[in-house]
């Protein structure tokens, strides 16, 4: 695939808002995210930018869904990369964890085209979950959803998840038309997000309800939106992005931590998120609150708590991990989990990247949650879901 050298604009890193506010200079002295691969299941990975070059690891997609990894059909997938692992060279968008290593899967979404053949090679998610969770990446990005629940797929997440790996998922830019949260945000063990804009507010197009598990930026900074990679898109909006970011929140965590089971780093996720309501009430639009990993890799006495013992435990029907031990994960889906596993469905589904959306109205629930506590820098924020701007409550030493 074809790239126009010095094509690419020069300011898009000076575009991506939040690595000031999160600090992320600051992150990168503790951690870069090295030693961690991130698999990308998306639309693949175009490795030739000048962002990626180096950070993209073909050798270790395995064979049975290696077909054409690197020739991103759409853009989508190149973006997801670039903001998790991208060096920003060449004027590119800087990953929040540019030491992380990037293992690509291409996979079928309703605009590949080439027809039946095309689809034919062409693997489906489920398939490149199953085989990413078979390797000793420790993270999994799928920024895509369908509308409903496939007891394939489900399947497919509880058998990656038993294998310790983070499931990390958007979930959906349907924020103005209901707030429906796609799959596989929807299931358990994945973590689903949410995504915030530039003002510090939910996204308006960010779905919302009980499946939201944290949020993080997914608004206001450029992409690559087609199959040409001449210049990125402006405001390539989506909680694809917010999902691609928090997967690189999580290798810079797993990476100054090397040790620690996806038990662990998910806690230290939530436990530092910013938050204004109780950590045992999340907020059906930003979850448990808005990424901050900077609280863990700056406190060097940071206390994950017990590696085997989910943290989400509760939300996803009982600790996966302990059940795997005491019972090898079936290759079909349990009845245990989520409310909508005995609605799972073997039919078709339209699986769509989470990309691009234009900003839609947000419902708002009486007596819901719907405000954001971050603490960036010298100054706390109250930042209000679908709201019109940031509002500096009190200035308090950052923890």
């Amino acid at each position: 695939m074809g790239f126009a050298p010095g094509a690419v604009a020069d300011d898009a890193q000076s575009k991506q808002w939040y690595l000031g506010p999160m600090q992320a200079e600051q992150m990168w002295k503790v951690s870069t995210g090295r030693g961690v691969k991130v698999a990308v299941i998306d639309s693949g990975v175009n490795a030739g930018t000048p962002s990626l070059k180096g950070q993209v690891l073909t050798d270790d997609v395995p064979a049975s869904v290696a077909y054409h990894v690197t020739d991103d059909y759409n853009g989508h997938g190149t973006t997801m990369a670039e903001l998790i692992a991208g060096t920003g060279a060449g004027g590119g968008l800087k990953g929040l964890a540019p030491g992380a290593k990037i293992v690509p899967y291409r996979v079928e979404f309703e605009d590949l085209k080439g027809g039946a053949e095309e689809r034919k090679k062409t693997p489906e998610p489920t398939d490149a979950i199953r085989a990413a969770a078979d390797t000793d990446a420790k993270i999994i990005n799928m920024s895509f959803g369908t509308e409903g629940p496939s007891s394939k797929e489900q399947a497919a997440i509880e058998y990656a998840a038993s294998k310790g790996k983070l499931l990390v998922a958007s979930v959906g830019n349907e924020g103005g038309a209901g707030g429906e949260i796609s799959y596989p945000a929807a299931f358990p063990y994945v973590l689903g997000v949410a995504s915030a804009n530039p003002s510090l507010s939910v996204s308006k197009f960010s779905s919302f309800g009980n499946y939201v598990d944290i949020s993080a930026p997914g608004q206001g900074f450029p992409g690559w939106c087609d199959a040409k990679f001449r210049s990125y898109c402006e405001n390539a909006n989506g909680t694809s992005s917010a999902a691609a970011i928090t997967s690189a929140a999580a290798a810079l965590i797993w990476s100054a931590h090397p040790d620690w089971t996806v038990n662990q780093v998910t806690r230290a996720l939530i436990d530092t998120a910013g938050r204004t309501w109780a950590k045992d009430k999340p907020s059906k639009y930003a979850g448990y609150g808005f990424i901050r990993p900077r609280l863990v890799l700056q406190d060097s006495h940071y206390d994950a708590g017990a590696g085997d013992v989910d943290p989400l435990a509760k939300d996803n029907g009982g600790d996966l991990l302990a059940k795997s031990a005491a019972t090898p994960p079936s290759q079909e889906p349990s009845a245990a989990g989520s409310a909508s596993a005995s609605a799972t469905s073997q039919a078709p589904q339209k699986t769509t990247t989470g990309g691009t959306s234009a900003a839609g109205s947000t419902a708002e629930s009486p007596g819901d949650s719907n405000t954001l506590w971050i603490a960036l820098g010298a100054a706390a924020a109250v930042v209000v879901v679908g709201g019109g701007g940031l509002a500096v409550v009190r200035a308090r030493r950052a923890r």
